[in-house]
């Protein structure tokens, strides 16, 4: 996917949005970190010239939860989520996928961390 042209919208909320956003879409009543939201299937639209990718939502609070857990910083926590949001717009899964798929997504997450965090 030509990703040079795309554009994405990113909303930084809290633990309660996010959980209603979690129960709504993906029937699981609680908190999470990052959710992602794929626009229709690139195969069925138009081409646009800035064409919308789709929507990541990341809970700050569970961020920052998250990088004092992992003895982190709160941005580098962030870009980590934006990232992690990114590739599943891409179309990278670790949830619904084999263990390898699962693997090659953590990579491709560590490699854009190194390549953003120099």
């Amino acid at each position: 996917m030509d990703c040079e042209s795309k554009e994405l919208s990113l909303l930084f909320t809290d633990d309660r949005e996010i959980q209603q956003l979690n129960r709504d879409y993906r029937q699981k009543d609680k908190p999470t970190d990052v959710l992602s939201f794929a626009l229709e299937d690139e195969k069925k639209r138009p081409h646009f010239a800035h064409a919308p990718l789709g929507d990541i939502v990341i809970s700050v609070e569970t961020a920052i939860r998250q990088a004092k857990q992992n003895r982190n910083t709160p941005d580098r926590e962030l870009v980590r989520l934006i990232i992690h949001g990114l590739l599943h717009l891409l179309g990278y899964d670790h949830e619904r996928v084999s263990q390898k798929e699962a693997q090659r997504m953590r990579r491709k997450e560590r490699a854009l961390m190194r390549l953003i965090m120099i």
